[in-house]
């Protein structure tokens, strides 16, 4: 009875991130709460926010992948655009992370993007 009544108080976020754990142990990839510094880690989730670099700067793609249990940030140096990774696109992401106290971040990583919901 208890679990029921928590399935239909959840809230949208709470039926999302329950949504993207799920299909993350379906994919076989670690929750990016787990994942510590240093290790070569394969993660997938969600791409939350994409950030551009201006003209000005180094070129620079970086986004954020939220899989339900947390957020890592993904750069690829050397690169203003990568063809198909946008806002709301599921991806895999794999390569060696690096932590500081406030943010987990994954540089230049081999990706593949999945199939969007029809």
């Amino acid at each position: 009875m208890l679990g029921l009544w928590r399935n239909l108080t959840r809230t949208r976020t709470e039926v999302e991130a329950a949504e993207l754990q799920r299909e993350m142990r379906e994919v076989g990839v670690a929750p990016i709460h787990e994942c510590q510094h240093g290790a070569f880690v394969c993660v997938t989730g969600i791409v939350r926010v994409v950030t551009v670099r201006p003209a000005t700067a180094p070129p620079a793609l970086e986004i954020e992948v939220y899989d339900g249990s947390g957020c890592v940030s993904v750069i690829w140096l050397g690169r203003r655009r990568i063809p198909g990774i946008a806002t709301g696109r599921r991806i895999v992401v794999s390569g060696r992370l690096t932590c500081s106290p406030n943010i987990k971040v994954i540089y230049n990583p081999r990706y593949e993007l999945l199939p969007t919901a029809a």
